[in-house]
C-alpha cells in the first residue's frame, strides 16, 4: 500500500487501446470526460485518476463501465490542466512534481463537479472512487464532505487523521494486492 515513504507504489501497467464511449465537457474551469447510462438515474460517482491523469484510457474505460451498470460518471482533471506523470519521467523528481498536486487541494475542484452533477445530471446520491493519487484525494473528501455518500480509494496513501469515523462507514481502501482494510 502506498505510504508516507513512497506515497505512490504503482507503475501504468499495461495502457488499453480504448476510445471511449463518453465524451470531454467543460465544467466551469475545469475539463472532464462524462458518460450517462441509457436510462436517467439520480445516482453519481466521480472518478479521481491516478498519477497518469485524467486522459488515459484505462481511466475512462472505468468511467464508461461505471456509466453501463446505471450511474452518470465523471472523471474531472483534477491537476486542472497541469501535465500528468509520464512514464518515462523521471522518477528521482516525482517528490517535486507530487508537491504541486496536493490531494489534500482538492476541495475547490470537488465541489465544482459536485454541482455540475446535481445541476447538469440531477445526481442525488453521489460517491467517489480514486486510484493512487486519487485513492488520496478520497480519503480527503470522504473525511471533509458530506456530500458524497460513499468513498473507494484504490492503493492511495492513508494519513492517520483525528476523524476516521467517517471512514469506517463509507469507505474502503485497498492496495494493489487487494488487502482491504
Amino acid at each position: 500500500m502506498a505510504n508516507e515513504a513512497r506515497p505512490v507504489p504503482c507503475d501504468i501497467g499495461d495502457r488499453f487501446e480504448y476510445g471511449g464511449l463518453g465524451y470531454e465537457v467543460q465544467v466551469e474551469y475545469i475539463k472532464a470526460y462524462v458518460c450517462k447510462p441509457s436510462s436517467s438515474t439520480e445516482k453519481a460517482v466521480i472518478v479521481i485518476q491516478d498519477i497518469f491523469g485524467w486522459q488515459l484510457p484505462n481511466t475512462r474505460y472505468i468511467v464508461d463501465m461505471l456509466a453501463a451498470n446505471g450511474y452518470v460518471a465523471i472523471c474531472p482533471d483534477f491537476f486542472v490542466g497541469q501535465k500528468p506523470w509520464e512514464p518515462s519521467d523521471d522518477w528521482s523528481t516525482f517528490n517535486d512534481w507530487l508537491k504541486t498536486r496536493d490531494t489534500n487541494k482538492v476541495d475547490r475542484e470537488a465541489d465544482v463537479v459536485l454541482k455540475y452533477l446535481k445541476e447538469q445530471c440531477s445526481a442525488k446520491k453521489i460517491g467517489v472512487i480514486g486510484f493512487c493519487w486519487g485513492g488520496s484525494a478520497v480519503h480527503h473528501l470522504m473525511l471533509k464532505n458530506p456530500e458524497l455518500k460513499a468513498g473507494v480509494a484504490i492503493y492511495g496513501k492513508f494519513k492517520i487523521h483525528a476523524n476516521l469515523s467517517r471512514l469506517a462507514y463509507v469507505s474502503a481502501a485497498c492496495s494493489s494486492n487487494l488487502y482491504c482494510i
